[in-house]
C-alpha cells in the first residue's frame, strides 16, 4: 500500500496562492479502530467550489478537512474507494459517493452504517451540516451509474441546491415577483434554477439571467431563460416590476446596482454564491429587500419535515431526470467533461476557475490519485 497522501491547498486569504501538501498514510496497524482509509479516485471542481472557498471562513467550509494553519482545503464532491477498514459493514473495495478535500485520500470515522452509507462522526465535522458529512454507497444508490459519475459529481450537489431555491421561492408564492433575476446565469447552479423555474405550469413570473459578453449566446442557448442580458444592460430591466434577485456571483458592485436600480421594488434578494469571489462585500444599507444567505439544507430540513424522504427524493428523482434530457441531449449538450489528473493539471484548472476562465459549456473532473 501507499504510504504518502497528496493534498491541494489554498491560502485562506489569498485563494490564487496554492500549493501540495504530503501527508502519511496510515497502514493496518497505524489505522485506529473504527476508522476508515479512502483513496478519492476523482472529484468535480466548478464555481460551486469557488463559493465555497470564497465563504470559507463564514460558512465554515475550512473545518471540514483541516490542514496546516492559514491554508484551507478546498471541499468537493467525489467518488473513493476503500482501502482500509476497522468498521463492521465496510468493506475494502467498496465505492461512496459523497463530500471531500482535494487530495489523494481521507480517513473517515462512520457512524450509522446502513445499507445506503454512513456518515462521518468525526468530532471535527459535527459543527457542520449533517448533509455534508454523508457518504453514499455506490451499489445502493438508486441514482447511480457507473458511466454518469461525471455528470453526478458536477451537478447532482447544485442540482439539489437549484431545486431547493425554486422550492422557497415558490413556497413563499415568489414574493408577488414578476422578475426572478439570477446573476452569474451561466453557472450549474444558476441554469438548474432557471430549469426547475421555468418547469412551474402557469408561471406569471419571467425568468432573466445576467451573465457576461462572453457567456451571453451560451445562456441563451441553454433555452430556460425568458431574457438573457449582460451585466452592463442590467438597468435596463423595468424598475417599477417586483423582482428577486438570486445571487450566484456575489459581487457587491452588481448587488449595488440591482438594489439601487429596483429599490423597494426588489422584494426579495437572496444570497446564494461566490463567483465573483474577487468582489464579495456586504448588504448593508442597501434599499430594497435586505439580502439573506440561502442556505439549501434548511429548506431541505424543512421538505423532509413536509413530505418524508421518500417524498422528497422522488421529488428531486423527478426532476434529476428531466434535467439530465438537457444535459445529455445528443445534439446540443448543455455539458463537456474534461478530466484532469496531477497537481499540475489541478491547479491549471483552479487557476482557470478562479480568474473565470473556463468556459460556460466545460466541467472539470480532477484527481490527485490517478497517474497524469
Amino acid at each position: 500500500m501507499e504510504n504518502q497522501g497528496l493534498e491541494f491547498i489554498v491560502h485562506r486569504d489569498q485563494l490564487t496562492l496554492t500549493k501540495n501538501r504530503s501527508f502519511s498514510l496510515p497502514d493496518w496497524d497505524a489505522l485506529s479502530e473504527g476508522q476508515v482509509l479512502l483513496k478519492v479516485d476523482h472529484f468535480a471542481f466548478t464555481s460551486n467550489n469557488v463559493t465555497y472557498a470564497a465563504f470559507g471562513a463564514a460558512m465554515k467550509y475550512w473545518n471540514f478537512f483541516p490542514t496546516e494553519a492559514g491554508w484551507g482545503t478546498i471541499p468537493v464532491w467525489g467518488f473513493a474507494d476503500v482501502v482500509l477498514s476497522k468498521v463492521d459493514g465496510i468493506s475494502q473495495g467498496e465505492r461512496f459517493y459523497g463530500y471531500y478535500p482535494m487530495a489523494s485520500h481521507l480517513v473517515v470515522m462512520p457512524g450509522r452504517v446502513g445499507a445506503h452509507g454512513f456518515s462521518d462522526v468525526a468530532t471535527h465535522r459535527q459543527e457542520m451540516h449533517s448533509l455534508y458529512n454523508q457518504y453514499l454507497r455506490t451499489s445502493t444508490d438508486p441514482a447511480y451509474t457507473a458511466d454518469t459519475e461525471a455528470v453526478q459529481m458536477l451537478l447532482r450537489p447544485l442540482f439539489i441546491t437549484s431545486l431547493m431555491i425554486d422550492d422557497f421561492l415558490a413556497d413563499n408564492q415568489f414574493f408577488g415577483a414578476k422578475n426572478v433575476i439570477l446573476s452569474s446565469a451561466s453557472s450549474k447552479t444558476a441554469y438548474g434554477t432557471a430549469f426547475a423555474l421555468s418547469r412551474r405550469q402557469a408561471r406569471d413570473y419571467q425568468i432573466i439571467g445576467l451573465t457576461s459578453a462572453a457567456n451571453q449566446a451560451f445562456v441563451e442557448g441553454l433555452g430556460v431563460y425568458d431574457q438573457v442580458l449582460t451585466y452592463e444592460q442590467a438597468t435596463q430591466l423595468n424598475p417599477s416590476q417586483a423582482s428577486i434577485y438570486v445571487d450566484m456571483a456575489g459581487s457587491a458592485a452588481l448587488r449595488s446596482t440591482i438594489h439601487h436600480h429596483f429599490k423597494d421594488q426588489l422584494v426579495y434578494s437572496c444570497a446564494v454564491g461566490g463567483t465573483h469571489w474577487d468582489d464579495l462585500g456586504g448588504g448593508q444599507q442597501l434599499p430594497g429587500a435586505r439580502p439573506s444567505l440561502f442556505f439549501a439544507p434548511a429548506q431541505i430540513k424543512k421538505r423532509l419535515s413536509d413530505w418524508g424522504p421518500t417524498g422528497l427524493q422522488t421529488n428531486i428523482a423527478d426532476a434529476w431526470q428531466g434535467l439530465m434530457t438537457k444535459i445529455l441531449n445528443a445534439e446540443s449538450p448543455w455539458l463537456q467533461v474534461i478530466e484532469g489528473s496531477g497537481v499540475k493539471e489541478v491547479s491549471e484548472v483552479v487557476a482557470a476557475m478562479l480568474a473565470g476562465k473556463v468556459a460556460a459549456n466545460e466541467g472539470h473532473v480532477l484527481s490527485l490519485s490517478r497517474q497524469p
